[in-house]
């Protein structure tokens, strides 16, 4: 949150629909209570936040799971902000699920993604928005996210697990951008330079 993912998704469905004729949309449900394809109402929304972690834990497991079957990679191209990595993160911190003692730890689970991932689609990138903390403080302070869950305490720590997720990570192609202090225009540019060598036909 406040790295400036959906702001660069939004870039990107233009810039491909205006360089290569494409229509492209992006898989954005990872974070309770944002988990369908479409907004929920305010009551689900306030049902989805109230189920137990238990509870949370198994839609999010059947939520990744759809996400990674080959017919849903039948489609030529696929785009997810957050997925995988964002909901490990997140789950573990707030949600009451997802470490060694909350099981089923998604640690292992991350790993076993990415290889299923790289199966489906071999030539998979991925994108980290690098944001310094105080950054992202100022812009807490400044935009408005609906429903969102990233709590000022923990902006270091969640900068500092997305940087450590990437490092982790198995995938081949793989890009990193700071929007600290670059407009998403400049950003747009530098994803779309820096995917050239991964781009297919």
């Amino acid at each position: 949150e406040y790295s400036g993912t959906t702001t660069l998704g939004n870039a990107m469905i233009e810039w491909t629909r205006d360089k290569m004729g494409a229509q492209i949309g992006f898989h954005e449900h990872w974070k309770y209570p944002h988990i369908a394809h479409s907004e929920l109402t305010e009551e689900e929304q306030t049902q989805m936040l109230a189920i137990s972690p238990r509870m949370k834990e198994l839609i999010q497991r059947n939520n990744l799971e759809y996400h990674l079957q080959p017919s849903f990679y039948r489609d030529a191209d696929h785009n997810m902000i957050g997925f995988y990595i964002e909901e490990a993160i997140y789950g573990p911190l707030y949600f009451g699920y997802g470490t060694p003692d909350q099981p089923p730890d998604r640690a292992p689970l991350l790993r076993a993604i990415e290889r299923t991932v790289l199966e489906l689609g071999p030539e998979t990138t991925l994108v980290h928005l690098k944001v310094t903390p105080d950054v992202i403080q100022k812009r807490m302070k400044d935009i408005l996210v609906q429903e969102a869950i990233l709590r000022e305490r923990d902006v270091e720590h969640v900068v500092q697990r997305f940087q450590e997720e990437y490092d982790n990570a198995i995938f081949f192609n793989r890009i990193e951008l700071d929007t600290s202090s670059a407009p998403v225009e400049e950003t747009l540019a530098d994803l779309v330079d820096q995917m050239g060598p991964y781009w297919t036909e």
